[in-house]
């Protein structure tokens, strides 16, 4: 009679009981307040800092992604003008030829050394797909 007194636990029947993460196979997970972070994302949620309390499998555990809970997640911080600024500046050095310093809509690949295939081969650039002419100071020389 004297073990009848203990109080109740919650048991979570998933839980491996060695203090790893409990696993799930793909849409067995059966919990409402859990999300990947793609499900936190398409809430305009973020982790909060705190570690991931679940792992969902699927294709045979050859593909996973980490469990967080919902009522843990924080708001996305929204875009800065600086964070903005930066990224601009980031994505134009990626963009720009290094040699007409002619700014593409798409990034210029390292194969190249950094230039346009205008300046790399002498393929002729389409002007629909750059965004700022050439540098004319560089054109002169």
């Amino acid at each position: 009679m004297a073990d009848q007194d203990q109080d109740l636990v919650d048991v979570d029947p998933y839980d491996p009981g060695d203090g790893s993460l409990p696993v799930f196979r793909w849409k067995q997970a059966g919990r409402e307040n859990l999300a990947t972070r793609r499900q936190l994302r398409e809430m305009g949620l973020r982790p909060g800092g705190h570690e991931p309390v679940a792992r969902i499998e699927c294709r045979g555990g050859k593909r996973w992604a980490w469990l967080y809970r919902i009522d843990l997640a924080k708001q996305r911080l929204p875009m800065t003008l600086a964070k903005e600024a930066a990224l601009d500046k980031a994505m134009a050095a990626r963009q720009t030829c290094g040699t007409c310093r002619r700014r593409y809509f798409h990034c210029i690949p390292l194969k190249t050394l950094g230039s346009c295939l205008e300046c790399y081969d002498g393929t002729p650039a389409d002007p629909a797909s750059y965004i700022a002419l050439p540098a004319k100071h560089l054109l002169a020389a």
